[in-house]
């Protein structure tokens, strides 16, 4: 009498469900920023006019919330149906575009550092370029204002870069009221204060530079970054750390799961 012994693969619970846990969240998580996202342009009213998305010559920080939402929701969705449906190709999907967001953060860490004075010009334009927007939207407006606050700063590299903004410069002809001023983000903070003082940055490029300094931050927004960054280089460190091993463990369940499946199907 001869006896058989049959190895049965299946594929492994474990990590089928933890897939599927650390996807669920990601699913999740997407699904709130799209909601965010699309309840902060119906606010702005952009819902009933799609026209003011053409319309903005700054950067609208909802365009990266729903970016960040749509890819986050598309991963999870890929991530969670992958496991749950053992579907290889959705499992594909899921890690090669993680792989792929992986490579693309390492290769733009890589040239940032080797073209430092590029990447250097190209946020001092871009900043000039919402500077000149302030007003357009109120998203950017808030984004500015807690820039520059956070960081104790004003304008790109100096107050004045705020001329460029049609509120603020200071030419003859500029009937607003905020002639010659900055934003209040920029004005000094004053602990003692109760009341946010919205008015505190008007006039104030009427006075000499050297008395700017009783009133607002006169460093600019670049600098002030330049000298945040070696401050808290080891948190930024961590942070991409942490990003890169989250997304190599989605890889690794991906690929297990793959490899888990194959071998169910080889066998049937």
């Amino acid at each position: 009498m001869h006896y058989y012994r049959y190895e049965n693969a299946e594929v492994s619970c474990c990590y089928k469900y933890l897939m599927f846990s650390y996807n669920i969240i990601f699913w999740l998580a997407g699904a709130a920023f799209i909601a965010i996202g699309f309840w902060a342009w119906s606010e702005k009213g952009v819902l009933l006019d799609l026209t003011q998305v053409t319309r903005l010559h700054g950067f609208d920080p909802v365009w990266l919330v729903l970016l960040v939402g749509a890819i986050t929701f598309i991963l999870g969705f890929a991530g969670c149906v992958g496991a749950l449906r053992e579907n290889i190709c959705l499992l594909k999907f899921f890690s090669g575009v993680i792989g792929l967001i992986f490579f693309l953060e390492l290769t733009a860490a890589v040239l940032a550092f080797v073209f430092q004075d590029y990447v250097r010009e190209w946020i001092n334009d871009f900043f000039l370029a919402n500077v000149k927007a302030y007003r357009e939207d109120i998203d950017l407006q808030n984004l500015i204002d807690s820039l520059q606050k956070l960081n104790h700063c004003c304008g790109a590299k100096e107050p004045d870069d705020w001329n460029l903004n049609v509120y603020f410069n200071c030419t003859n002809n500029n009937p607003s009221r905020e002639r010659c001023g900055v934003p209040f983000s920029c004005c000094l903070s004053d602990p003692t204060d109760s009341v946010l003082n919205t008015q505190c940055g008007y006039d104030v490029r009427k006075h000499l530079k050297g008395d700017w300094i009783n009133y607002i931050y006169v460093k600019g927004c670049i600098p002030a970054l330049e000298e945040w960054l070696p401050r808290n280089l080891y948190i930024v460190a961590g942070v991409f750390i942490i990003i890169s091993l989250l997304q190599m463990m989605g890889i690794f369940l991906a690929r297990t799961l793959i490899v888990d499946i194959e071998k169910v199907k080889f066998n049937y």
